[in-house]
């Protein structure tokens, strides 16, 4: 709290309102006693002004291109450290020392296999059915299979609950994927490292040995530390909100799920590469650049700008370096849809009508370059997505489950439909 406040006249009257600050970051007004005080709401759709909760998690400076992950800026992350080291620093706070980081990362080995009978639940999707709504319907019935962890006022159940979906999130998602392409599942494999183990569960079969290459376990690694997590955006405020009415936490993921599935949030590297697609070749490009500047024409250049981002996204140039580490590894250095990409970028980051819109490539403009290069088919860019996802939601999902101001979400709203009337009945109407 600092010490001054906003003041708001309304007619006749004068309300005084409470400004906070946080460790970092932009102040703001607590409107928490506005309808007390005042009798009226806010109105902000989609929620761009208003502040949901307190969080110490993860922060974003969207002007200057900062992502920070428990004061930790997300660069160091991904160069120096693995996914599970974030993972445990997004749930407690602080990086591991090396006995804490073995410790953790045995507790989530020994978590990897799902109860047998989850094969059996396979079954019941169509064999064509999208890999995300088998994965909807699955983390959502991982409560029915581990009911044992889901008191959600028993810290150890929380934690358990916690290491299960961490551990189980990428075994779920490869049974998705072997089951959408017709392959027999593959059990985990508990000396291999957590993206390695990941590789292999989508990648061998049962008639030949599975080698990983360490370039693409570590672009993997990497891919998974880029999405860990993202402050409250749509996924994550509904996993907060399905929470915050007590929820179990594996259907408060499964509801994350859902929302993340979207082309608006999770689908958007799976456009980006699409759009490379159609462009096709270098010499093609005048042609889209012109047409996205033109108002009137609805094609737009996808991978571009941000919600948040109103420069680079930094994340997009971890990426790119990524991008570049696993084409050359796989040969494809000479990639038309690399080719495509990486002039792009140069245009979107020399031409003043990108610069004066603020159009830079973000993360989502190399990732689906990146997947596809390693096998994956852009209907599982969004179930991977939704793997690195789940720790944040946890995090987030526990932290607020643990904040003693958290109350149920409950949003107003500015009605506009028919004001009172009376019913008249059908013989009259």
């Amino acid at each position: 709290m600092t010490d001054i406040s906003a003041n708001l006249v309304l007619g006749d009257k004068k309300v005084d309102l409470p400004v906070k600050s946080g460790s970092i970051g932009p102040d703001v007004i607590d409107i928490g006693a506005l309808y007390k005080n005042t009798g009226t709401f806010t109105y902000d759709p989609g929620f761009t002004s208003t502040a949901s909760c307190e969080s110490k998690i993860t922060y974003i400076d969207g002007d200057n291109g900062i992502l920070l992950h428990r004061g930790y800026p997300i660069e160091q992350l991904a160069e120096h450290g693995d996914f599970l080291e974030t993972c445990y620093l997004l749930l407690y706070g602080e990086l591991p020392s090396a006995a804490q980081k073995k410790d953790f990362d045995h507790r989530v080995t020994m978590h990897t296999m799902v109860h047998e009978q989850m094969s059996r639940f396979f079954t019941g999707f169509r064999r064509d059915a999208h890999p995300m709504a088998v994965m909807c319907g699955c983390v959502g019935a991982l409560s029915a299979f581990y009911h044992d962890s889901t008191d959600i006022t028993d810290p150890h159940q929380r934690m358990v609950a916690s290491l299960r979906m961490i551990a189980k999130m990428p075994t779920l998602a490869a049974m998705a994927y072997k089951y959408h392409i017709g392959q027999p599942f593959v059990y985990p494999q508990n000396d291999l490292d957590y993206a390695s183990n990941f590789l292999r569960m989508c990648f061998a079969v049962p008639c030949e040995e599975y080698k990983v290459n360490p370039v693409l376990s570590r672009a993997m690694d990497r891919i998974f530390i880029l999405h860990a997590d993202h402050e409250q955006n749509a996924s994550t405020s509904t996993v907060r909100l399905a929470g915050s009415s007590g929820a179990n936490p594996f259907a408060c993921i499964a509801a994350g799920i859902a929302c993340l599935w979207g082309p608006a949030h999770g689908g958007a590297n799976e456009a980006a590469l699409n759009m490379l697609t159609e462009i096709g070749t270098v010499d093609r490009i005048p042609e889209y650049i012109a047409r996205a500047k033109d108002k009137n024409d609805p094609f737009r250049l996808m991978g571009f700008g941000h919600r948040v981002y109103k420069n680079y996204d930094p994340r997009a140039k971890i990426m790119q370096k990524t991008t570049h580490e696993v084409l050359g590894e796989l040969g494809h250095k000479d990639d038309p849809l690399l080719q495509v990409a990486m002039e792009l970028e140069r245009i979107a980051l020399t031409d003043e009508y990108f610069i004066e819109k603020k159009l830079y490539p973000n993360i989502d403009f190399y990732s689906g370059i990146t997947l596809k290069a390693m096998g994956f088919p852009t209907t599982m860019f969004t179930v991977l997505f939704a793997l690195a996802r789940t720790v944040g939601w946890i995090a987030q999902w526990a932290e607020m489950i643990e904040d003693p101001q958290q109350r149920i979400g409950r949003p107003r709203q500015l009605y506009t439909g028919e004001p009172q009337r009376d019913y008249v009945p059908v013989s009259k109407r």
